[in-house]
């Protein structure tokens, strides 16, 4: 007992002292979720709708905005066009990949011009809290992260250590200043933001630019949002002067030049909040080589190999001898399930070479036994469906709460692929 006194009681005062110390230090006290009050947070409003809708509303102060996509996407043209754009804001732009006159010679092409952004080209972290500091901009745009180095740390730029004090003295001055910040990040050969994972969990908001630089589309979709919903896209077309935003896609998405073609339907599909028709195609050929080929361009492989085995188990179509290709029209990706139905007729079309109605469309998920499946907020489909001028469009049959009088279209509703079959090939 002495024992533990003489060298216990020590220990257990010291102990004492530092909570005692620690509970001092507490300044916040717990409150019922209840009584939490909410104010709603202020948004800049962008100028860019697409942009806007993606980030839930404009762009909210203090938060850090992180923005990747490969190379030559479209990263820059997006942000520089958005800093011109966006009003009476100051803006800072800083460049670490390129110089004031590249900027410049972009700004000219994409002819947007503004009194209020400013340009430097930089590198150093703590010059570029010295500009800021200095100008004390509305928003502030860096390009890239992985070009900043801090003095503090020894290593090279866009090693872990540097983007991890960059970007920590970047949210520091943030938060403290209620001043929002575009980050530009590249992106790795896994389609990942290079860097540490840590840099996407400091940020509050990740964007990711895609699309194929092959065709004229991009999207950009929010990975992460602490300020609204990852669930919408915005939809953008590239052209020789700069970013055009597209706000009706399904007319751009259709070709409108496929009467009589076979291996081609229309599908209603959602991303988001916004519904759209999109064009699949589809080319089922007798394999040349023996071994039959698989390939899938804006739609997930392994779910068409799934769909190829429903429509040989529950539908007799023998096609495991045969090549088959499909292909989303341009160059998006779309992970809607709904065009489940759209596909599955693609791919019966082009292997009997019997054209579907330019005037369908469909919207339905294939279950492995070959039903239909509901899917949802199927009156946004319908609807986008009529304004197009289509006549007639395919949906599950077991839909709750469904109004059909109200339509100018005619919806036909299906239980089974044999049924939506017979409708589209008699």
């Amino acid at each position: 007992m002495e024992y533990l006194c003489g060298r216990g009681s020590g220990k257990i005062q010291y102990q004492a002292s530092a909570s005692q110390n620690f509970f001092e230090t507490v300044t916040a006290k717990p409150a019922l979720i209840k009584d939490v009050p909410i104010s709603e947070l202020p948004r800049i409003n962008t100028s860019n709708m697409e942009l806007d809708r993606v980030l839930g509303g404009g762009m909210v102060p203090g938060s850090l905005i992180l923005v990747g996509g490969e190379p030559g996407i479209g990263k820059s043209t997006l942000v520089l066009q958005m800093a011109l754009r966006i009003g009476s804001q100051k803006v800072l732009y800083v460049s670490g990949e390129e110089s004031p006159q590249q900027i410049k010679l972009r700004a000219d092409r994409i002819h947007q011009g503004s009194e209020n952004c400013l340009v430097v080209s930089e590198t150093s972290m703590e010059k570029i809290l010295g500009h800021v500091k200095n100008i004390n901009p509305d928003l502030l745009v860096i390009d890239s992260i992985q070009t900043l180095s801090s003095e503090s740390v020894e290593s090279l730029p866009g090693s872990v250590s540097q983007i991890r004090e960059c970007t920590g003295s970047i949210l520091r001055v943030a938060k403290e200043t209620n001043l929002p910040v575009v980050l530009i990040g590249h992106i790795n050969k896994e389609g990942n933001l290079a860097g540490p994972k840590v840099l996407e969990h400091m940020v509050d908001v990740v964007l990711q630019f895609e699309g194929d630089r092959n065709h004229m589309y991009r999207i950009l979709r929010s990975i992460k949002n602490r300020f609204g919903s990852t669930a919408e896209i915005g939809i953008f077309e590239m052209l020789g002067n700069g970013l055009r935003e597209v706000t009706n896609p399904s007319e751009l998405l259709l070709s409108h030049h496929h009467d009589n073609l076979s291996g081609v339907a229309i599908s209603a599909a959602i991303e988001g909040m916004r519904p759209f028709l999109i064009e699949t195609q589809a080319l089922v050929s007798t394999a040349a080589y023996g071994t039959p080929q698989r390939s899938a361009t804006g739609f997930d492989l392994r779910r068409l190999n799934m769909l190829l085995a429903v429509l040989e188990k529950r539908a007799g179509f023998k096609l495991a001898v045969k090549d088959v290709f499909l292909n989303i029209a341009g160059g998006i990706k779309v992970n809607d399930p709904s065009i489940d139905l759209a596909v599955v007729s693609a791919i019966l079309s082009s292997n009997i070479d019997i054209p579907v109605t330019s005037s369908v469309c469909m919207a339905g998920e294939v279950g492995l036994s070959g039903e239909i499946r509901p899917v949802t907020r199927i009156e946004q489909r319908i609807g986008e469906a009529s304004k197009l001028g289509f006549e007639q469009i395919i949906i599950p049959k077991f839909t709750k709460g469904l109004d059909l009088v109200k339509y100018d279209i005619q919806v036909t509703q299906v239980s089974k692929l044999e049924e939506a079959f017979k409708l589209l090939f008699a």
